[in-house]
């Protein structure tokens, strides 16, 4: 079969297809044929050398996410059979082998079944964007575990970046779950694309006063905000209503205006996904399967996420769409679907 390896890090072309044999099947582990790659932001910052810290060395396959076909199951698996469509997360972290190759084995619980008429591009898109967003969503501690509809009922919710990948994700899914849903983007593009997704009011925080608009369109403020830029973090706090939560899913140094947020008793939650416990994992994919299989969860132009495709050979071109900030997802055709 055919993967894309790397054997030390470095730029786009550090990327080499190979031939590697068929990897094989254990216990409680699913082989599944991949149909889309999908790459995200810290999937090229582990074939830099800069990614989230796992332990494993090169050579790796690299990307996390993915959508297939179940090959073939283990002893002891329940729940799928050959032939199922699958989505499938954080299959290259702690492990050396993404989904960026024809075939991959993982245990059971990383591969998650979708209905036979999602497409693959959204099984694509769920993984680190999606269980991102629904971590964002749930992690204030007056909030619920695990999102279904009208577990936001009676909420505001601000999104920062409606435009990318986590932030269409913590749209659709707050929508999903009753919330009433703003957004800030930086053009009327990206705007376009947010209200696409479902945002009740689309915020452009190079045009108007973030703060203000907020309040005005609700006037106790955000409950909760998914935030992508610390540099946005005075600016929340003014947003954001007593006793509020701020969820912010970006590295980096920052300060933060501790008094303002005193007076409302504002929360900062630091979230990654690969990191979370087994519990809160376990409910994000709960709660995302179950949205996807509802429909209430889409990708494409026209749900705000642009579908950006590269075939297998170009899968460095595809990495460096990412690192440029291309707008919309991107995938990489592994195979037939």
């Amino acid at each position: 079969m055919r993967a894309a390896v790397f054997t030390e890090p470095g730029p786009v072309d550090v990327l080499k297809i190979v031939e590697r044999e068929m990897p094989p099947v254990g216990p409680g582990e699913v082989r599944v044929r991949i149909v889309l790659s999908a790459v995200n932001p810290t999937d090229t910052g582990t074939r830099a050398g800069r990614g989230v810290p796992d332990g494993v060395q090169p050579p790796r396959v690299p990307d996390q996410d993915g959508s297939g076909v179940v090959d073939e199951i283990g002893e002891g698996v329940t729940g799928l059979q050959p032939g199922d469509r699958v989505w499938v997360w954080d299959a290259g972290y702690g492990r050396a082998d993404g989904t960026l190759q024809e075939y991959v084995t993982m245990p059971r619980r990383q591969v998650v079944r979708m209905n036979d008429d999602v497409p693959f591009e959204v099984g694509a898109d769920l993984g680190i964007p999606a269980l991102t967003a629904h971590r964002c969503l749930t992690v204030a501690s007056d909030g619920p575990d695990r999102l279904a509809p009208g577990a936001l009922a009676g909420r505001t919710v601000l999104v920062a970046g409606g435009a990318g990948a986590v932030g269409n994700a913590a749209i659709q899914l707050a929508k999903w779950a009753g919330a009433t849903v703003l957004t800030t983007v930086s053009s009327k593009e990206k705007a376009d694309l947010a209200s696409a997704a479902g945002a009740d009011a689309v915020i452009n925080y190079r045009e108007e006063d973030l703060a203000a608009r907020v309040r005005e369109l609700a006037p106790g403020g955000a409950n909760v905000i998914v935030e992508v830029n610390t540099d946005n973090l005075e600016a929340d706090i003014d947003a954001i209503a007593p006793g509020g939560n701020i969820a912010i899913y970006v590295g980096g140094k920052f300060s933060v205006p501790s008094f303002k947020a005193m007076l409302k008793n504002v929360s900062l939650d630091f979230v990654l996904t690969y990191t979370t416990t087994d519990a809160e994992k376990d409910a994000a994919v709960a709660a995302v399967a179950e949205a996807v299989n509802a429909g209430a969860f889409r990708v494409g132009e026209q749900a705000g996420l642009p579908i950006v495709r590269f075939g297998f050979e170009q899968a460095g071109d595809a990495h460096a769409a990412v690192e440029q900030h291309v707008t919309g997802k991107v995938v990489i055709e592994i195979s037939e679907g």
